[in-house]
């Protein structure tokens, strides 16, 4: 789980193309089924294995725990959860999973399609 993504870039180009689907909501699409932390705004991070993303960015997450269960009690008994893509602040991905050459390839080829 070593590879931090930082939604900065999300910012960038979450701007749905006209001519199909977003970068990032590519990227997460192809790593459903792996397991994942998502850190909220709101300081709570989430362990699960990544159910579903949808356009928007909303997460689905099944098999979850909270990685500090004395904070957050009432989350121990949550076993499934919807994340609204806009609370998100970071999401830990699995290292061996993204390959960061293909992805900063992606994300300044991008980037220079929405310059023109």
């Amino acid at each position: 789980m070593g590879f931090f993504f930082s939604f900065f870039f999300f910012l960038l180009i979450r701007r749905k193309k006209p001519e199909g689907e977003s970068l990032f909501y590519s990227f997460f699409k192809s790593l459903v089924g792996k397991d994942v932390v998502v850190e909220l705004k709101n300081d709570l991070s989430i362990c699960g294995t990544l159910h579903s993303v949808d356009q928007y960015l909303n997460i689905k997450l099944t098999d979850i725990s909270v990685t500090d269960p004395e904070k957050y009690p009432h989350m121990l008994s949550v076993k499934n959860c919807f994340i609204r893509g806009s609370v998100v602040r970071y999401v830990q991905l699995p290292a061996d999973e993204v390959d960061t050459q293909l992805l900063q390839d992606a994300a300044r080829k991008e980037a220079l399609q929405q310059k023109q």
